[in-house]
């Protein structure tokens, strides 16, 4: 390559590390605030979900030490679980409801009323690191999203409430609320086929390549039995052929 060659290299190279920079600054701003998502799964109306939410550190000078999550009363939730993690106490509250709400065909009298995660002493989300924290939950219910508002607490006392909804078409808020989409059952049943089908053809790829890599070894194997006895073949003629030779 030329030196204006290296060079327009070099500058293209900048210009995408710049790039790359900035897309990352501007998704960390855009990514810092306490979230929730469903990962690698969809979260089917009247099933169960895997929610993981995501706590950022907004502060310069102080750690989060506790994490509250309150589920909604009118959309409720009968029942979660939340997964250990070294450091932090998780407690599910229960609400006993106004009255019964019917769930799957059964009457659900309790639900959840909100989550919490405190952080024992010497644990806390620094400055400039975030962390997950896991729930098992369902029946999830038959809504579109599920908005779950969030506060978060820090060791200098400061309290912020991620509590805003978000609305379809308007700017996002400054503290919106977390929330994840649900999708009809059927349609999740459709989602998890077409990728089971998917599976399957990527398996049945993976068998045939499989089996042509075997054929390719043993012609290969074959080949190089014949071209040794053919070897074999020239040596020991060459060999009669001198003993030959010498006899005369």
């Amino acid at each position: 390559m030329s030196h204006n060659g290296f060079k327009r290299a070099g500058a293209a190279a900048g210009v995408v590390v710049a790039t790359g920079a900035a897309l990352l600054l501007g998704s960390g701003v855009a990514a810092a605030h306490v979230s929730a998502q469903v990962i690698g799964e969809t979260a089917a109306q009247g099933g169960y979900a895997k929610i993981t939410f995501r706590v950022p550190n907004e502060e310069e000078d102080a750690g989060t030490v506790k994490v509250e999550v309150s589920f909604p009363t009118d959309q409720p939730l009968s029942g979660a679980r939340t997964k250990p993690m070294p450091g932090w106490k998780s407690v599910v509250t229960m609400t006993k409801l106004a009255k019964p709400v019917e769930v799957n065909n059964t009457d659900v009298t309790e639900a959840v009323g909100k989550i919490t995660w405190t952080a024992s002493p010497g644990t806390r989300i620094n400055p400039g690191e975030f962390q997950e924290f896991e729930v098992s939950a369902g029946p999830l219910p038959e809504t579109d999203q599920l908005v779950m508002p969030a506060t978060q607490t820090y060791d200098n006392k400061k309290v912020v409430a991620w509590d805003t909804p978000m609305t379809e078409g308007g700017e996002e808020p400054e503290h919106p609320a977390p929330a994840i989409a649900l999708v009809p059952a059927e349609e999740a049943d459709e989602h998890h086929g077409g990728a089971a089908a998917s599976d399957h053809d990527d398996t049945e790829a993976e068998g045939t390549e499989s089996h042509d890599v075997e054929n390719a070894a043993a012609e290969s194997s074959d080949d190089m039995t014949a071209r040794w006895l053919g070897g074999a073949g020239l040596v020991v003629g060459a060999l009669g052929l001198g003993f030959g030779e010498g006899a005369t």
